[in-house]
């Protein structure tokens, strides 16, 4: 019956061994946590006398570079980027010089996180590759810490740079040259620290450097200086505040936006009503009046002309020492009419000013032809601002709780620049209770002089709430909306209840920004006594009740 009992015997073998395989999962063992690992190096690590050419890093397995345009820093800069090859996956590197090295220098490759393993991707942590073009390693070192001057925290990939003061040196360093030394504060720390330095004399200076060209753009980058030189060697640990400043007065051509509204953009200080620039507005010869406000949340006037015919307009526009002429050709386009807004909308908050706002500029008003309302019967007393540059028309008047409103404008209540009054107008609007709102109290301890701005900010750094105290160190914030606050405290030092930046090139720093380290929850029917003591603002507690 069995013709092949060799073939039968290794059929029947086959199943005995299958039948007694016990079942499971393949795995691949344990996961790999560690990151590659220089094996050699041509020319070796921390080499002297280097002569330029080719540098080949050879790694213990397969390699790949990630984020190496964040992280690679290479100091002192070369003006040639080397050639960093190749750019898949490999178990080495090759550095191909370029550029032409400076004699007697320790030249610094660190690669930050920017080598990792190809399969985990598990970084090889600050590598450094470190030659010397002379004959000995400069071992000096520094280092610091970099904190934002207004913002909470700092920005990540921070350039801290050492430009060394010899006879060639200037203040317009930082905008023409590249740094001696440079190194990076990279994505997880505000910390620095600089080494392989030779004894001398430096500025130091850190920079939000958004085009990476080691080079100050006032425009886009942020700065941040001592205003001393610092000597090399030295054990201080520096601190270096960051600011955006704050550019001098400059203004772009004018365009039309309608028939009787001219936009004039602008760079610089924030437009005020006591620092205007001046605009003049001609029609050939003829000046025009006109009336200029600010465009909202943007960096534009509007330049309001009177309804004429003409094919262009000449504008002047001069603030300090800066002044500009402009033409400016005039279509026929459809003007701008009188509309009037509730700012606020439906709610009144205690701690906001009721505001109309007008499309057009006003410049006649009418007291008796306005009433205020509660409950749609009670006469209610009120005070009437107006701020042109705004085109806001302020209420001042006692708010009660729980309250409605109404606000009536009979017509000819206003008057706006191009002499078109108002219709009949109604706007109504409410109170909260009491108890939906939240108070809070903030103890300043240890201030060093006043007068200071208190300011209650959101978490994105919106400004909620702002008190100017001129001597008393208790600020009441009342009646506030339920909301998690940060707590900061300006020294203005020029007195204008404003923050003002700072200026590298006349040394001045912004004014002083702290922050309480907490957030402060603010509840509704809460009040909340905060002690701040700014000499310590990361000890005190949070009381409520």
């Amino acid at each position: 019956m069995f013709k092949h009992p060799t073939v039968i015997f290794c059929i029947l073998f086959a199943l005995s061994l299958t039948n007694c395989a016990k079942r499971g999962t393949i795995t691949g063992g344990l996961k790999d946590t560690l990151g590659p690992v220089l094996k050699e190096s041509f020319p070796k690590n921390f080499s002297t006398n280097f002569k330029g050419g080719d540098i080949r890093l050879l790694f213990d397995e397969n390699i790949r570079l990630k984020n190496q345009n964040k992280q690679l820093i290479i100091s002192p800069p070369m003006q040639q980027e080397p050639l960093i090859l190749p750019t898949s996956v490999s178990t080495f590197l090759t550095i191909k010089i370029k550029d032409s090295l400076r004699p007697n220098t320790t030249y610094s490759f660190n690669f930050g996180q920017s080598i990792v393993d190809n399969n985990e991707g598990n970084p090889y942590r600050q590598f450094k590759y470190v030659f010397s073009t002379g004959a000995y390693i400069d071992s000096l070192s520094i280092s610091g810490k970099i904190k934002d001057a207004y913002l909470k925290n700092a920005d990540p990939y921070v350039s801290v740079m050492l430009y060394e003061v010899n006879q060639k040196y200037t203040d317009s360093v930082v905008y023409t040259h590249a740094p001696q030394y440079i190194t990076n504060t990279l994505d997880s720390t505000k910390s620095f620290k600089l080494d392989n330095l030779k004894a001398g004399k430096y500025l130091l200076v850190a920079m939000k450097d958004k085009n990476g060209n080691n080079k100050f753009n006032p425009k886009e980058d942020k700065i941040g200086f001592l205003k001393e030189f610092i000597d090399i060697p030295n054990d201080t640990v520096f601190e270096i505040k960051l600011f955006q400043e704050t550019p001098d007065f400059k203004a772009y051509p004018p365009t039309q936006a309608s028939g009787n509204r001219l936009l004039l953009g602008y760079a610089g200080a924030p437009n005020t009503a006591e620092k205007q620039p001046t605009i003049v507005v001609k029609n050939n010869s003829k000046i025009l009046q006109t009336i200029v406000t600010q465009m909202p949340q943007k960096d534009s006037l509007q330049i309001w002309i009177p309804a004429l015919q003409t094919d262009s307009l000449a504008v002047r526009v001069s603030k300090d020492n800066y002044s500009r002429d402009f033409t400016l050709k005039i279509k026929n386009q459809k003007k701008d009419t009188l509309n009037v807004t509730l700012s606020s909308g439906g709610l009144a908050n205690f701690n906001d000013r009721l505001a109309l706002q007008s499309s057009t500029p006003l410049v006649g008003f009418e007291d008796s032809k306005i009433q205020l309302l509660a409950n749609d019967s009670v006469a209610v007393a009120f005070k009437r601002e107006y701020v042109v540059l705004d085109q806001k028309i302020y209420f001042d008047f006692k708010k009660e709780p729980n309250k409605k409103y109404s606000l009536h404008l009979l017509p000819g209540a206003l008057t706006d620049f191009y002499e078109k009054s108002n219709d009949s107008l109604r706007f109504s609007f409410a109170t909260k209770k009491e108890a939906e709102y939240g108070n809070l109290r903030v103890t300043l301890q240890n201030v060093q002089h006043f007068p200071v701005l208190v300011e209650l900010t959101n978490t994105k750094g919106d400004v909620m709430a702002s008190k100017y105290s001129q001597n008393s160190p208790i600020i009441d914030f009342n009646l506030i909306e339920p909301a998690v606050y940060r707590l900061r405290i300006i020294y203005d030092q020029n007195k204008n209840q404003r923050y003002d930046s700072g200026t590298f090139l006349q040394k001045k720093y912004p004014e002083e920004v702290l922050y309480f380290s907490k957030e402060i929850d603010v509840r509704a029917n809460w009040d909340v006594d905060q002690v701040f003591d700014v000499s310590m603002p990361y000890s005190a507690d949070l009381n409520t009740k």
